[in-house]
């Protein structure tokens, strides 16, 4: 009985190892299947946290980020955009006056001393033409060129080498600014004895308000007045090349293999409807917009200086404003729009 009991029991173990051994397995997978599942899924969890974070931080750098105001320009600071005038301008200082008789037709503020801006470069191109020095010659546009002032960008990089003619003529018409302090520096004695040159033609020139530190218009210590303006326009306009150089629409130079193409920075010159002789644009912060013009309307060779003005394109239109004002009044404009006109004496 002992025997059949020990059998039995033998044969009671073998089959639940058997069993056993059919079930475990499965089992077995299946837990590791689902081992598996939940670790995928911890992963993907991770991964996307992981791609949504940059997104919620990028989110968050919108949220932060500040429009930074423009800083107002000494005009607005000095409370000069408040003035009223009959046409309505939205420049601070203005002064339109017959080049032929120096009467006066529109003044505002014409007595402000305020910065130039590139207007600057229109003195530059004066000391430049009178010098007489050779248009062909080669300049090299180096470090010192760069903009330490204002961080300005310019498509002339430090090597790019082109004539005096060249460079003058990117500095009128497009405003460039390392080609006008690359002129500057390239002239006899230096930059220093360029910025002398400069002060004492606007000296020679009766410019008692300008005065000036640099020969682009970054710098905001370039400054003068509507009325010595139309003196240096005037200067200015005798200049055949200046003339040519600064009313040019577009312009193409070689710069190493590239062609590289630059335009005018007043879109007057490009304006079928206008005749103009001259021309200078402006801008930096302190400045605001400026413009300064030899055009012929109503029959009449005018110069126009717009400083200070606020908008973008409002310089232009204070332009157009003078000359819608003239053309419905005819030839026979009467003298200014202020009682600060005054006539302004012929330049020695």
């Amino acid at each position: 009985m002992g025997l059949i009991n020990r059998v039995v029991a033998t044969v009671a173990a073998a089959l639940l190892a058997a069993i056993a051994l059919t079930v475990s397995p499965p089992a077995e997978a299946a837990q590791k299947q689902v081992r598996k599942k939940a670790a995928a899924s911890q992963k993907a969890t991770k991964s996307s946290a992981k791609a949504a974070a940059p997104k919620q931080r990028r989110g968050a750098a919108k949220r932060v980020a500040r429009v930074v105001p423009e800083r107002p320009s000494f005009g607005q600071l000095a409370g000069l955009r408040n003035t009223d005038d009959e046409l309505d301008l939205k420049s601070s200082v203005a002064l339109v006056l017959d080049q032929d008789t120096n009467e006066v037709l529109v003044s505002k503020n014409p007595d402000a001393v305020l910065p130039i801006a590139s207007i600057t470069k229109l003195m530059t191109a004066l000391v430049v033409a009178e010098a007489r020095l050779p248009l062909d010659e080669t300049l090299t546009i180096s470090q010192e060129d760069v903009d330490t002032e204002k961080g300005s960008r310019s498509r002339l990089r430090v090597g790019t080498q082109l004539t005096r003619e060249e460079m003058l003529h990117l500095a009128l018409m497009s405003s460039e600014n390392r080609a006008a302090h690359a002129l500057g520096r390239s002239y006899p004695g230096g930059l220093a004895a360029f910025v002398s040159a400069m002060n004492a033609k606007a000296q020679l020139l009766g410019m008692g308000d300008t005065h000036y530190v640099e020969p682009t218009g970054l710098s905001s210590r370039n400054q003068s007045s509507a009325k010595d303006l139309a003196t240096l326009v005037k200067a200015a306009y005798g200049h055949q090349i200046i003339r040519e150089l600064s009313t040019s629409p577009e312009y193409s130079v070689a710069v190493g293999a590239r062609e590289m193409q630059f335009r005018t920075t007043n879109a007057l010159v490009r304006n079928p409807t206008w005749e103009i002789g001259l021309q200078k644009t402006g801008y930096i912060s302190e400045a605001g917009r400026c413009l300064v013009m030899q055009a012929k309307l109503a029959g009449r060779q005018l110069i126009m200086v717009f400083l200070d003005s606020a908008g973008k394109y409002s310089r232009l239109g204070d332009a157009e404003r003078v000359r819608r004002w003239l053309g419905e009044l005819g030839h026979g404009a009467p003298a200014a729009t202020s009682s600060a006109a005054a006539l302004i004496e012929p330049a020695s």
